[in-house]
């Protein structure tokens, strides 16, 4: 599934952090490539290939990344990272499937989920292309899960790269876990502080452009005016 359960910061055991990346192939008027993080489910931050940089979305992720700027530099460069990736991976399926024509979307959701009152967590990696699921990453076996014929060749390319493995087995079972923690401790400090409990609110496009099937570039286009 596509959707990422969690609880609000200030509720319920239950946490995540959560990447969504997006892609795109086709799309006039458009960043061809952005990005979000969420903590339990609210936008934190946000990147696009237009602005080039990461900014914070909500007042305690930005006093987080004042007093540790080094934080923020993680990020901006693991942004411009992913959008050169996903690119280049847009652009070869795009070339490998013969569809050179019309709106095409990749979808990269990753992350981890801690339980805070079991303190398990797990974490996650799987990419959707024009609305359907494409590929994924099981991290107990270290390799990639490819639910359709068309990813198959994605996945002997990717599975061939084990530092590319383990390196997403760190930042999804061992960093990102670790920065939830830090997170949802430094957002309920900050809150209980300033007195200040509210949700920001998701930008939604980040979810809803990836649902729609490529002959409906009306309806996209309606998920872009959001």
């Amino acid at each position: 599934g596509w959707q990422w359960g969690g609880r609000y910061i200030l509720g319920g055991v239950k946490h995540s952090l959560m990447f969504s990346l997006t892609a795109s192939s086709g799309v006039p008027d458009f960043p061809e490539y952005l990005g979000s993080a969420l903590v339990d489910e609210v936008q934190v931050g946000y990147f696009d290939s237009n602005i080039k940089t990461a900014e914070p979305k909500v007042d305690w992720i930005r006093k987080l990344m004042k007093d540790d700027p080094q934080h923020l530099e993680f990020y901006v460069n693991r942004c411009i990272e992913n959008q050169h990736f996903l690119k280049a991976t847009i652009d070869s399926l795009v070339k490998h499937l013969n569809q050179t024509k019309g709106v095409h979307i990749l979808q990269q959701m990753s992350g981890c989920e801690w339980d805070d009152e079991t303190g398990e967590s797990r974490g996650f990696h799987q990419c959707g292309y024009d609305g359907e699921d494409f590929i994924s990453l099981d991290l107990q076996m270290l390799t990639w899960i490819a639910p359709k014929p068309q990813a198959f060749i994605t996945k002997l390319r990717w599975d061939a790269d084990k530092d590319v493995i383990h390196g997403y087995k760190y930042y999804y079972m061992h960093l990102y876990p670790d920065w939830l923690k830090k997170y949802v401790q430094y957002a309920r400090s900050f809150l209980q502080r300033t007195g200040r409990i509210t949700q920001h609110e998701i930008h939604t496009v980040m979810y809803s452009i990836c649902f729609y099937p490529q002959e409906h570039p009306v309806k996209i286009k309606q998920c872009l005016d959001i």
